[in-house]
């Protein structure tokens, strides 16, 4: 698919079709997700797949967001802020959250290309949902992200105009 043609599809989708993501597919999606840009290329995220319905049920219980148990496939996105140590706190504090959004931004972007949709989710209580994928305690949860294929597709969202948002050296 065009990319821009992508970028006009990508929504983010809360109904779902009961169906499955063949391995391949998810393959695909995997490895988009794995060349999305890092800092120093450290790739200071992991990916946890959750496909089974009692922790997908979980975590949509957490997120308060029901509509993430209907999903095939959750993708959960977790700084690993330790592969950025080497560049002090900001590393570990901002370049490795940044880069799981990267990451995410790539799932999005790929998931729509391969006829997939999703939903960015950010709001849930990260130690609950830490502790349900089992992370770490210095990984932080950086989103959440049911894949599925679209039950149905939203409406275009409005946005800013260009004048709003674009800026010529300062704000």
């Amino acid at each position: 698919m065009d990319f821009f043609r992508v970028l006009s599809e990508r929504h983010s989708v809360r109904a779902y079709r009961d169906k499955p993501i063949a391995e391949q597919t998810l393959g695909k999606l995997l490895l988009a997700i794995n060349s999305a840009p890092s800092a120093g290329n450290r790739q200071a995220y992991e990916i946890v797949v959750v496909k089974g319905a009692e922790k997908k049920k979980k975590i949509a219980d957490v997120a308060h967001q029901q509509f993430i148990a209907n999903a095939p496939v959750v993708l959960v996105f977790v700084s690993s802020p330790e592969r950025n140590a080497s560049y002090g706190a900001r590393g570990k504090e901002l370049y490795a959250i940044q880069d799981a959004a990267i990451a995410a931004s790539y799932a999005q972007l790929a998931a729509t290309a391969l006829g997939l949709c999703t939903c960015w989710i950010g709001a849930f209580d990260e130690g609950k949902i830490a502790e349900i994928i089992r992370a770490e305690k210095n990984m932080k949860v950086a989103c959440i992200m049911p894949v599925a294929y679209a039950k149905e597709i939203p409406f275009a969202t409005e946005r800013r105009s260009m004048k709003d948002i674009v800026h010529e050296d300062s704000i």
